[in-house]
């Protein structure tokens, strides 16, 4: 399948609400529309936070994301991208579509200066798992923690 990957532009946010609402109730939480729409549109151009890359059919329907994030490596004092997100419709999954993502996000943190780039995923996420030990990426030993402020 040909896949176009290519930035997010404020004109995209209502085709790709569809995806975040689907990345958002893949791990069970409760995010509002408004809010991931809030998020996505600030990543939309030349945001110093990160980037949203899109994944299109040759038709030009959506069917993924990644979202990037610009970040520093205190353990090496270099630019760090981290993949906050990577996510492809159901319907293409096992065509390629997520490494073109990952790939694109590679290429795009590597333009940047970025030396490496970072992601997680869950533990039970084994689909997402294996794409990603098919990259040649080592899996982290670092446990991930989250606290809320709310």
């Amino acid at each position: 399948m040909g896949t176009a990957i290519q930035r997010s532009t404020v004109a995209d946010l209502p085709s790709l609400l569809p995806l975040l609402r689907g990345y958002s109730t893949f791990y069970r939480t409760p995010a509002r529309d408004e809010d991931l729409l809030r998020m996505a549109e600030a990543f939309c151009g030349d945001s110093p936070d990160g980037l949203q890359l899109l994944a299109r059919t040759e038709d030009g329907t959506l069917v993924g994301y990644a979202t990037v994030l610009w970040s520093w490596d205190t353990t090496s004092g270099t630019r760090l991208a981290v993949m906050e997100d990577l996510f492809v419709t159901e319907a293409v999954r096992g065509e390629g579509v997520g490494r073109a993502l990952l790939e694109a996000c590679a290429s795009t943190a590597r333009e940047r200066g970025c030396t490496a780039l970072a992601w997680e995923t869950a533990p039970d996420n084994d689909v997402a798992q294996r794409l990603y030990d098919a990259t040649g990426a080592e899996r982290s030993t670092w446990l991930g923690y989250r606290l809320a402020l709310g």
